[in-house]
Order: C-alpha cells, then sequence, then structure tokens
C-alpha cells in the first residue's frame, strides 16, 4: 500500500519464507530444507542482482515461476541450463526455473537459494484460506523494503505509514513504524540501538592501542639508543650540515624503514585472511585495491610515522657537538624522562587489555551459564512433516524406546518463537493500550517437559476446553498491566479465551535482549516440531529410534535434527568469535609491549658492559647480575 498511497515511495519488496515448501525434487535428485522464500517481482529491479540466465525483468511472467541461485542451480540440474526445468515442490507443485542469478555474497543479509513468487502465494492464501495477506495487519511475518526518492524525510515517512496502519486496524493505538536506511541494518537495530557497531568500536580502540604501543617502543628504542650515533651526528653538524638536514635524513630512514615494514605487513594480511575469517565467522575478503582500503591503510600508516618519527628525528638533529664529541650527553639520553612515561604509558595499556579480556571471557561465561528459565539438557528436536498427522502413535512408540524420557511438541523451537502479533485483547484494556507479543501454540505436556515454572495458575490439561485456555509469562502481565491475571479474560487473534496460568520468564532469545511477552496456547494440530529428551548415555539410540519413525511416514525426505544444547551455542556463535579476537588481539598488544621493554633492557645491558664486566671480575655470578638488571629495570620503568 506504501507504494500506491505514498508519493515518496519509488518502489516496494516484500519477502518472506516458504515454509509450505520442504521437499524439493528434480528426476532422482531429492533435497530439503532449502532456503527457498517469497518475493515481490520488484526485488529484481530494486536490488541490484547479476542475472546469469533468463530475463530478470519479469522473472515471474508464468505461474509458480522460481529463479535460484547458480549454486542452487548447479546442484540440481548440473551445468546444463537451468531455465525452463521444473522441480517439483512437496511432490505436487511444480515451479518453473526462469532465471538464475548470482549467489549472494557471503557478507549478505540475503542468503536465499530458491525466489518464488510473492503474487503465488497471495493467490494460493487467499484460495485456501480465505486470507488476504496483502491486506493484513496482524502478521509481522515479512521484510519490506522501500525505494524512495531522494531527500525524503524518514520521520515524516514513518508517520504517514502509522495513519495508513490505524486506517486499517484502528486498535493498534501505540503502532510505530521504524524506518531504517539499509545501509545502517548491519550495524544498527531498526530503533537505533547498538547491533554491531560497539564491537566494531572495540575493536578499533584495539586496534589503535596496537598502534599507540608499537610507536611507543619505536620512539623508546630509537631514543635509548641515540648516544650510539650521538659522534656521528656530531661530526656531520662540524663539517657543516644543519639540523634541517639532519632532521630529514633520520625522517627518510624512518620512512624506508616503514616501507619495508608495510610490505611485509601487506603480504601478512593477504597471507592471514583465511585465518582471520575462520577465527572471526566472517567472509571477509581483502581487496587491496578497493578505494577505502587504500584511504583508511595509507592514514593508518602516515599517522603512525609521524607518530613515531618526528621526536626521534628532533632528538637525534638536536646534539650539541662538543658534548656529543665528550660524552657528555649519554647518560641524559638513556635516563630520559620522556621515555620512562612512554613506558609507563604502553603498561597501563596492557594492564586494561588484560583485565578487559578477563571481564569479556566472564560475561560470556555468565550468558552461557545462566538459567534460562527451562531446561535444555539432552533435549533435541526436528519437524515432523507428513509425521505430525501421526504424532500419538509416534510419540506411544517413541517412549517404549530405551534413552527416551519425554516427548511433547510444538509450533517452532523454544529458544526462537519466530511467530509476534499485536493482535490481542484482555480484561482491563486501557483504550489505547496494544503491545506485541509471541504466540506459541504447544500440546498439554510442554511446560513439564521443559520443566518450566507455574507461578500462578495451572498447566493444560489436554481436555477439549483447553482450546480457549491461554498461558502468559510475566513480560506479557506487566505489558498488559493485568494486577490478577487468572481468570481474566484475553483474545489471541480470533481465539476468545482465559488465562490459566502465568509462567516465570524464561529466555527464547539472545541474553542481549530483554525478556519479550509471550503467550502459550493449546492447539496439537498447529505444532509441528516434536521435542525429544534423552539421556547421554543412550543419546545414539534415540536419535535412531526417531529416525526410522520419522522415514517411516515421510519416505526420502532428509531426516535433520539439533540439540538445544547446539541450537543455544548458535545464538552466541557471534560472541565467542569475538572473544577469540579480542583475546588474539589483546595478546599481541601485550606481546609488543613486552618486546618493547625487552629491547630496552637488553639496551641497558649494552650500555652496563663495563660496569658488567668489573661486577663478574670482583665475584660476581651471573644470577646475581640478572636480578640486579632486573632491579635496575623495574626502578626505571
Amino acid at each position: 500500500m506504501a507504494k500506491e498511497e505514498l508519493p515518496e515511495v519509488v518502489d516496494q519488496v516484500r519477502i518472506t519464507s516458504a515454509n509450505d515448501f520442504t521437499l524439493f525434487r528434480y528426476e532422482d535428485k531429492v533435497f530439503g530444507d532449502e532456503n527457498a522464500v517469497y518475493v515481490a517481482p520488484s526485488f529484481f529491479s530494486v536490488f541490484d542482482l547479476a542475472v546469469l540466465e533468463g530475463k530478470a525483468a519479469h522473472p515471474f511472467s508464468v505461474a509458480n515461476a522460481v529463479v535460484l541461485t547458480k549454486k542452487t542451480a548447479q546442484k540440481y540440474f548440473g551445468e546444463t541450463s537451468a531455465v525452463g526445468k521444473v522441480l517439483m515442490a512437496n511432490d505436487s507443485v511444480p515451479l518453473t526455473v526462469t532465471a538464475v542469478v548470482a549467489d549472494f555474497p557471503h557478507n549478505s543479509s540475503f542468503n536465499f537459494s530458491i525466489m518464488a513468487s510473492m503474487n503465488d502465494f497471495t493467490t494460493r492464501e487467499l484460495s485456501a484460506h480465505g486470507h488476504d495477506i496483502m491486506n493484513d495487519f496482524t502478521n509481522f511475518n515479512y521484510q519490506t523494503f522501500l525505494l524512495l526518492k531522494p531527500g525524503t524525510s524518514l520521520p515524516a515517512l514513518s508517520k504517514k505509514l502509522d495513519a495508513i496502519h490505524l486506517a486499517h486496524k484502528a486498535e493498534d493505538t501505540d503502532v510505530e513504524y521504524l524506518i531504517q536506511p539499509l545501509s545502517k541494518s548491519h550495524l544498527y537495530n531498526a530503533d537505533g540501538t547498538d547491533r554491531g557497531m560497539k564491537t566494531v568500536k572495540m575493536f578499533f580502540a584495539i586496534a589503535i592501542l596496537i598502534f599507540v604501543i608499537a610507536c611507543i617502543n619505536y620512539v623508546n628504542l630509537s631514543t635509548a639508543r641515540a648516544m650510539l650515533r650521538a659522534k656521528e651526528v656530531s661530526m656531520r653538524k662540524i663539517i657543516g650540515a644543519a639540523r634541517i638536514q639532519l632532521f630529514f635524513q633520520f625522517f627518510v630512514e624512518t620512512i624506508i624503514l616503514f616501507v619495508i615494514a608495510t610490505l611485509i605487513a601487506v603480504f601478512l594480511m593477504v597471507l592471514l585472511t583465511p585465518v582471520f575469517n575462520q577465527l572471526s565467522g566472517k567472509q571477509m575478503i581483502l581487496n587491496v585495491a578497493d578505494k577505502s582500503f587504500l584511504m583508511v591503510f595509507f592514514t593508518a600508516i602516515s599517522g603512525t610515522l609521524l607518530a613515531a618519527s618526528v621526536y626521534p628525528a628532533l632528538l637525534l638533529s638536536g646534539f650539541e657537538p662538543l658534548k656529543a664529541l665528550k660524552g657528555k650527553i649519554s647518560n641524559s639520553i638513556g635516563d630520559v624522562l620522556f621515555r620512562k612515561i612512554l613506558v609507563v604509558v604502553q603498561f597501563v595499556f596492557s594492564v586494561v587489555l588484560i583485565a578487559s579480556t578477563i571481564f569479556v571471557a566472564r560475561q560470556l561465561r555468565y550468558m552461557q551459564n545462566k538459567d534460562l528459565g527451562y531446561d535444555k539438557e539432552q533435549v533435541f528436536g526436528m519437524g515432523m512433516r507428513d509425521m505430525k498427522v501421526h504424532y500419538e502413535a509416534v510419540k506411544a512408540e517413541l517412549l517404549k524406546q530405551p534413552g527416551i524420557e519425554n516427548v511433547t511438541r510444538s509450533m517452532g523451537n523454544i529458544m526462537w518463537l519466530g511467530n509476534i502479533t499485536g493482535s490481542n485483547d484482555w480484561d482491563g484494556k486501557e483504550p489505547n493500550a496494544t503491545f506485541i507479543t509471541y504466540p506459541v501454540a504447544v500440546d498439554q505436556n510442554f511446560l513439564s517437559f521443559y520443566k518450566m515454572k507455574l507461578i500462578q495458575g495451572e498447566d493444560f490439561t489436554g481436555m477439549p476446553n483447553d482450546s480457549t485456555h491461554f498461558i502468559l509469562n510475566e513480560a506479557a502481565v506487566r505489558e498488559s498491566g493485568m494486577q490478577d491475571p487468572i481468570g481474566k479474560r484475553y483474545k489471541l487473534w480470533d481465539i476468545e479465551g482465559t488465562i490459566i496460568g502465568v509462567v516465570k520468564d524464561f529466555h527464547f532469545a539472545s541474553m542481549k535482549e530483554k525478556i519479550h511477552p509471550a503467550v502459550f496456547y493449546y492447539a496439537p494440530n498447529k505444532a509441528n516440531v516434536m521435542h525429544i529428551r534423552t539421556t547421554s548415555q543412550q543419546a545414539s539410540q534415540a536419535i535412531s529410534a526417531v529416525e526410522n519413525q520419522f522415514k517411516k511416514y515421510n519416505g526420502e525426505y532428509p531426516f535433520n535434527y539439533a540439540f538445544q544444547d547446539d541450537i543455544y551455542k548458535c545464538l552466541y556463535e557471534s560472541e565467542l568469535h569475538e572473544v577469540a579476537l579480542f583475546n588474539y588481539f589483546s595478546g599481541i598488544a601485550i606481546f609488543i609491549s613486552c618486546l618493547g621493554l625487552l629491547g630496552l633492557t637488553v639496551f641497558t645491558a649494552q650500555s652496563r658492559t663495563k660496569e658488567i664486566g668489573i661486577r663478574k671480575v670482583l665475584g660476581s655470578s651471573t644470577w646475581g647480575i640478572v636480578r640486579l638488571m632486573a632491579l635496575i629495570s623495574c626502578v626505571w620503568y
């Protein structure tokens, strides 16, 4: 509607998962769980996609048309042309391939493999369920992209979208459409809160610290070794060299050193990029010819060169010739206060990095070990597909198998409640009140299966009247404003019923997110995921038993399952990679600091060669001299 009613909108794109397609077949090749989506035809004009076969201008010119990525087309059809070929979805829906596009980049938020027509989906929904998704303001399972005219005010457009929504669903008085530029979607949430920018800032700060520590090392070692070149500088001055000439001599020497170091650094960057990608879980592509890379790279090199070379060049070119020749400046250079301050600053940074590393590791450990509000241990789940209608028989058979303690079912996974809605009503609702909730269709033993704590009321019993009963979490009760919710009226979509229980809040997303309102309702016919609790000793037997039952009803469809522990780890996969990178970069910074101190200590020992020789002649042991030098380094630095 935005395109039709708002002049600022040039075009619009809607995307949603094609969950109704679960099995794809071409001749003797069968695949399941493809990342298939429905997209509007404008998807191919709004976004710049490289079309390898067919015509992207009109990709859905025929009914049940699909567009494949190159990798998917090769998987089904090999090296032969895919255009015109027919895939069978669910052994009932023929899908004609009309185009093939290049694979999406690894760093893209789009990772689709099969793109079907949103118009076909709309027609099927309207025909099968009488559901017009084009005018549905209760379902939020769609991504929407708007192509706007240049100079469009996003806040003003947001208010216009709010007005359109209220015109069709007046009860959503607190509705607020959040518009976000696509360029910011990777690092920020739609409300402007952090999504990844803090991580970028954190690693940028570490990079700056590493640069600063490296510069401090160079300055310290250069000034400490300055006395070795004091006589050289004095002789140059005596024979007529001006200070500016000496300054540029030392500056050019540093430039040559930096050029060599830069070439080595670029080589190592290219060589270690695959290692970095493995550690970070990203797919970074290093393009040394990219303008942005060159700008950042040369800015960093220039800044480092200026920061690390100016002071040593000024110091070396500023010696007084006669004092230098008489050796009267060595002690003052070797004991310069500025160098000691730099060493202190360097190790302050190192201590901060060590403390930060410990803090980040403990924070991640806390998130991984915190009580979630349910028991996920030794639980695995899988989509039932055609086994869904035989659930009771399958459950009875599985409970007879060794290693299977309990079985339940629900709509979706407890760690990712995908459905959301704002279509709800309740006793005591204020005229302008509404809130977004996550509804979950469950069986009667779902809460007991996961050992979730009921703090008020009772659980589902499995009786027919449970179809009008609801159990809310504490967050939903708080959002609704109800003081004594048990027995109160509650309406979800068109289901009018009663609240029979309140479950303690539980985490169904990352710990970084607050706990949102959730509503459990009894609808076994909508449950499409089976959950099985097993034992650690007999997990393999339990999986085998479930697979046998799955194959009995689903034939060739691939059997896929996932343990809840593994799903939970995936929630924090990015954090695990970030902690690993943080540890590595902090270790590099600390190692560089130690190298600098080692260099200064070695130089101190070299400058005291005569003293050390006299002490050894007088009977000092090697260990005694080492302790003396260590004590001197501690006092100095």
